[in-house]
């Protein structure tokens, strides 16, 4: 395990996986850091790469991905280059550590699938795909634009009682991507901004699917 290094641009955690297994890039909430979704990584995919960096940015002491205004209103420039910037974080450390770029695959919560969603929408092929758990669509208001998501899947959980990213978000999010050729799978469950174990599960079995 490399823990605490800086040397890519981020401070990360690797934990280096079985040949052929997927790499997940770990995309914490808000207040959490690059440890945080350790214990989530291996339990979605055991032997897979983990990748988990830290959110550049500082709330009150708080690691995010990227600046809002305010709850629930994104500063949505800031997601524009949050986004550039991990995404260089991903090319970069996938050269520096021999990873297979085929089989990057995003898993965030909160505020780290808001980040991995606008990777998505604003750098398509970066990521074989994605398991966003309470996610917002990253860009609000702003047409995403064109972007070629053929050969993308993405798993998406949303708690329709979540009322810190409501779940009309997520289905905002979950068209946009279908609209730019994603294969999506959205998950809904009656709880609040968490994962539940029950999708948690299925998002294990979405992955073991993936080829």
């Amino acid at each position: 395990m490399n823990a605490g290094t800086d040397d890519l641009g981020f401070v990360h955690v690797l934990e280096p996986g079985r040949p052929g297994a997927p790499v997940l890039l770990l995309l914490h909430g808000t207040g959490a850091d690059e440890h945080d979704l350790l214990g989530l990584g291996r339990a979605l995919h055991p032997g897979a790469t983990l990748l988990s960096p830290r959110g550049p940015v500082d709330e009150n002491g708080a690691a995010r991905w990227f600046r809002r205004l305010r709850e629930g209103v994104f500063d949505v420039d800031d997601v524009v280059e949050r986004a550039a910037g991990l995404a260089g974080f991903v090319q970069r450390a996938t050269v520096a550590y021999g990873l297979d770029p085929r089989r990057i695959v995003a898993a965030g919560f909160s505020n780290g699938a808001n980040i991995a969603a606008a990777l998505l929408l604003l750098h398509p092929g970066l990521l074989r795909g994605a398991a966003l758990f309470a996610s917002a669509a990253p860009l609000q208001g702003r047409d995403p634009g064109a972007a070629d998501l053929s050969g993308t899947d993405v798993f998406m959980g949303a708690g329709t009682a979540d009322t810190v990213t409501p779940v009309g978000q997520a289905r905002l999010l979950a068209d946009q991507l279908r609209d730019r050729g994603a294969a999506v799978e959205l998950r809904e469950h009656p709880g609040g901004h968490a994962l539940p174990p029950a999708v948690a599960g299925a998002a294990r079995e979405w992955l073991a699917g993936l080829r």
